[in-house]
């Protein structure tokens, strides 16, 4: 094997490494502060870019839609919500729990041009929120 695709296989396995500790650390609870208000989980997301603007899509299992709160600032993208802890009997034993409860933020830094929110969708679960370019917005009108 050569050296150079030595190295580029070397590289490609610590960048899997990384991806996975990443998935791990968002799967554990986090405490973020003092309060009922504190943030204790962080929702997972996709994020794709389009010619016109983002496309995010938050998995959200569990979460009324009229819980959510969406927030577009300049800078960043804030979903925050709270997921309420489903016991299916109050006898019932936990064994394990591994779908996040309690409430969650999630804060999505935006660089670069103005956005706006264009569509929201909630289905199955999923967030989808698309995001547009405000100055391509308003070239088009």
């Amino acid at each position: 094997m050569s050296t150079e695709r030595h190295y580029g296989w070397m590289w490609i396995q610590a960048c899997e490494v990384l991806d996975h500790a990443e998935r791990l650390q968002r799967q554990f609870l986090r405490y973020t502060g003092p309060g009922v208000d504190a943030a204790v989980w962080e929702p997972p997301v996709d994020i794709h870019e389009t010619s016109d603007g983002l496309s995010l899509l938050f998995a959200l299992p569990g979460v009324a839609l009229e819980d959510i709160e969406l927030t577009l600032e300049p800078n960043a993208l804030t979903v925050s919500a709270m997921r309420p802890l489903m016991l299916t009997n109050r006898d019932s034993v936990i064994r394990r729990l591994e779908i996040p409860h309690g409430r969650f933020l999630r804060r999505i830094a935006l660089k670069g041009a103005r956005m706006q929110v264009a569509d929201t969708r909630y289905v199955n679960g999923c967030l989808e929120v698309r995001l547009t370019w405000a100055a391509a917005q308003r070239a088009r009108e």
